[in-house]
C-alpha cells in the first residue's frame, strides 16, 4: 500500500512555495556503516565545502530560506536548526559526519551534498498517512530523555509531521522521534526531501535521483519508487 502524504493549507499559506519529493524503498537490507556508506559521507562533505567556498551554511540561499520559514512559525533557527543546516555544520567540524547505519548514512550524504533536508521513516512503523500540519499542541511526540522514554507535546502553531498516532518529527525537520526512525531492522522506508525557493524543482529531482542511486549502493536489490507530487 502506498503511503498518503498531505500538506495542510495552513502550512502552504504560511510558507508558500514549499515542495517535497518522496522516495519509497522496499526490500532494504540495512546494517552498520561500512566502507560504501562512509565513502558517500566523505564525498558529500567535500562537495559541501566546495559549494560553500568558505561561507558558513547559514549563508547558503536555501538554508537561509529555511531559517526564514522557521522564524515564520515561531521557532528560533539558530537554536533549533533544520536538519540540513545541522548536518552541514557537523560535516565542516573536526569530527565530521557521524556514521549511523548504511541507510541513514546514504540519506545524510544527499542532504549534505545538496543542502536539502532529507528525512527517513520506517514505513512499517507509520500508522495511517503522514501529514504536515500546524500543531494544536496536543499531539504526542514520543522521545527519549535521560535514557527513559517520555512524551512531549509540540507548541501550538509549530509545524510538525505526524501520523495517526502523533507527531513523528518536531519543528518541521528538526528532530525526528525514535518511534518511526530507521534502524538496523528496517526493510521498507520512506525518504522525504523538502525544499523551498530558490531551490528549483529540477535541483530537487536531481537530489532525489542521487538518493535512489545511493540507496541501491548500500542495499543492492532494493525496490525504489520516486513519487513526484508535481
Amino acid at each position: 500500500m502506498t503511503l498518503t502524504l498531505t500538506v495542510s493549507d495552513e502550512v502552504r499559506a504560511l510558507v508558500p512555495g514549499f515542495t517535497h519529493l518522496a522516495i519509497e524503498a522496499r526490500g532494504l537490507v540495512n546494517g552498520p556503516s561500512d566502507a560504501t556508506s562512509a565513502a558517500l559521507l566523505d564525498e558529500a562533505a567535500a562537495r559541501l565545502a566546495a559549494r560553500l567556498d568558505g561561507r558558513t551554511p547559514d549563508q547558503d540561499p536555501h538554508v537561509a530560506a529555511w531559517r526564514a520559514a522557521y522564524t515564520a512559525f515561531g521557532a528560533k533557527p539558530s537554536r533549533t536548526r533544520n536538519s540540513a543546516e545541522a548536518l552541514a555544520r557537523r560535516a565542516l567540524a573536526d569530527g565530521g559526519l557521524p556514521r549511523i547505519n548504511r541507510l541513514v548514512d546514504a540519506y545524510n550524504a544527499i542532504s549534505v551534498a545538496h543542502l536539502v533536508p532529507v528525512g527517513g521513516e520506517d514505513l512499517n512503523r507509520i500508522e495511517g498517512g503522514m501529514r504536515l500540519v500546524r500543531a494544536t499542541g496536543e499531539e504526542d511526540f514520543v522521545t527519549v530523555a535521560g535514557g527513559e522514554e517520555t512524551v512531549e507535546h509540540p507548541e501550538p502553531g509549530e509545524i510538525v509531521w505526524c501520523d495517526e498516532r502523533g507527531a513523528t518529527c518536531r519543528r518541521w525537520n528538526w528532530r525526528q522521534g525514535p518511534r518511526t526512525r530507521i534502524d538496523d531492522d528496517t526493510t521498507d522506508a520512506l525518504f522525504l526531501l523538502e525544499s523551498l525557493a530558490p531551490m528549483t524543482r529540477g535541483e530537487l529531482l536531481a537530489a532525489g535521483e542521487e538518493l535512489a542511486e545511493a540507496l541501491l549502493k548500500v542495499s543492492p536489490g532494493a525496490r525504489i519508487t520516486v513519487r513526484d507530487p508535481g
